[in-house]
């Protein structure tokens, strides 16, 4: 069970110490999307549905649920974020909208799994806010696409 960090010796679960690790600047980005009728991108890029301003009312909730992260993943660290950043884009060739998250920190860990919380919570509420009038939307591709700092760098 030894490479499993989030494991001891016995197999229980534990957070790991990153007492050790030094301190760097941390980034790590994600991006997922989220498939809809075209009718339904349509009613969001008039302004028309019922819950009002979508996109930023997604767009903030995934940077509110990136500063939650270790409220909901049990064994994250809490880490003081120095940027978390959602953007989300209309994309009619899905027809949906891609939702793209940035955080940054300087800690001893990373932050993939801020940047995955954002993106699946503004997924989330971009369902929730429009599943009166389309019900066969699907969340998909949520995953990490750059990780900065640390011993594993990739973009």
């Amino acid at each position: 069970m030894s490479e499993l960090s989030h494991l001891d010796d016995a197999g229980r679960a534990r957070m790991v110490d990153v007492s050790d690790k030094a301190v760097t600047a941390r980034l790590a980005r994600a991006e997922g999307c989220l498939i809809c009728a075209a009718a339904t991108v349509d009613r969001v890029v008039a302004g028309t549905m019922p819950k009002g301003a979508v996109i930023s009312t997604a767009e903030l909730a995934g940077i509110m649920a990136a500063k939650q992260t270790a409220n909901l993943i049990p064994l994250c660290h809490p880490l003081a974020l120095s940027q978390v950043a959602v953007a989300i884009t209309v994309d009619h060739a899905l027809p949906g909208f891609r939702i793209a998250a940035e955080v940054k920190t300087t800690s001893q860990t990373g932050v993939e799994m801020e940047a995955l919380t954002a993106v699946s919570v503004a997924a989330l509420t971009l369902y929730d806010m429009l599943k009166a009038v389309d019900k066969g939307m699907r969340i998909e591709g949520i995953a990490v696409t750059a990780k900065q700092g640390g011993k594993s760098n990739w973009v």
